[in-house]
């Protein structure tokens, strides 16, 4: 079992649970040559305003450049480790291409320091291995997919997420999102064979809040905690409801409980083949 339980000896660890990395790590170093400072917004933008939510302090962190587009083409590569990235819920490795060159990718489950793949056209559907979306059989599991080819990969990169060829019709694929969308991606993009890394990082219980701020999450206050000035939900005398059928945002806008929020005139709209069921999912 890869998730930790402690004792509880605090109030905070009653109940706490994360990740045992020292099992499901190589404990390797990270590769220097690939790692930077990066700056922290504070969900904040050029002109000082919070853009986003809930951000700010968190322990500081190094950023590891990952290739999300696989540009080296019919070179194996061999993954020389399995690590733990501070700005991601996937593990990465270290891919060592034949020709010496290193380079960090997002690790699928299963995989093992030694493990080899490549990325062609022609590539076997194996663990790992990167090809063009046409050329996978119905069924497949894919992750690190690229919606316009050679843009990169961009959707299923997050822990344990994976995406399923369910049809080949018209030079398109018809994929499975984690949302349960099923949408239409153009045959010639890549995606890599397999479900991202560390399925088990959803299963954490972070204990205490302050693991939440030293992941850089700051709190979230219940809108109907506000007053009215402040949200759609504030005011009252005591405890209150809403006082509208629809759940709101702060900005008036609908959120939540099977609403739609998606834009009627969104360009890829035409793409959707099957819009995802909201609400609780299995």
């Amino acid at each position: 079992m890869s998730i930790k339980s402690y004792k509880p000896v605090t109030s905070g660890q009653r109940g706490m649970s994360r990740v045992h990395y020292r099992k499901l790590l190589s404990g390797h170093r990270p590769h220097k040559a690939l790692m930077h400072g990066k700056a922290k917004t504070g969900g904040r933008n050029a002109f000082g305003r919070i853009t986003t939510r809930h951000k700010g302090g968190g322990h500081k962190k190094s950023y590891r450049v990952i290739d999300f587009v696989f540009n080296k083409k019919n070179v194996p590569a061999r993954i020389a480790t399995i690590e733990y990235d501070p700005f991601r819920s996937a593990f990465i490795g270290l891919a060592v291409y034949a020709d010496g060159e290193k380079r960090y990718v997002v690790l699928p489950q299963r995989v093992q320091v030694g493990d080899t793949f490549l990325v062609s056209e022609n590539a076997p559907v194996k663990l790992g291995n990167r090809l063009v979306l046409s050329n996978m059989p119905v069924g497949t599991f894919v992750y690190n997919i690229e919606l316009k080819p050679g843009r990169g990969g961009a959707l299923a990169r997050s822990a344990g997420n994976f995406a399923e060829v369910v049809a080949q019709d018209a030079g398109y694929t018809h994929l499975r999102l984690p949302s349960t969308e099923v949408r239409k991606i153009i045959g010639t993009a890549w995606a890599s064979v397999g479900e991202v890394s560390n399925e088990m990082y959803r299963l954490q219980v972070f204990g205490k809040a302050g693991r939440s701020r030293w992941k850089g999450i700051r709190p979230t206050v219940r809108g109907s905690a506000m007053n009215p000035v402040d949200h759609p939900h504030g005011g009252g005398e005591g405890r209150a409801g809403r006082g509208h059928r629809i759940q709101r945002t702060m900005w008036g806008k609908p959120a939540g409980k099977g609403q739609k929020t998606r834009r009627p005139k969104k360009y890829s709209n035409v793409f959707i083949v099957s819009r995802r069921k909201v609400g609780k999912r299995a």
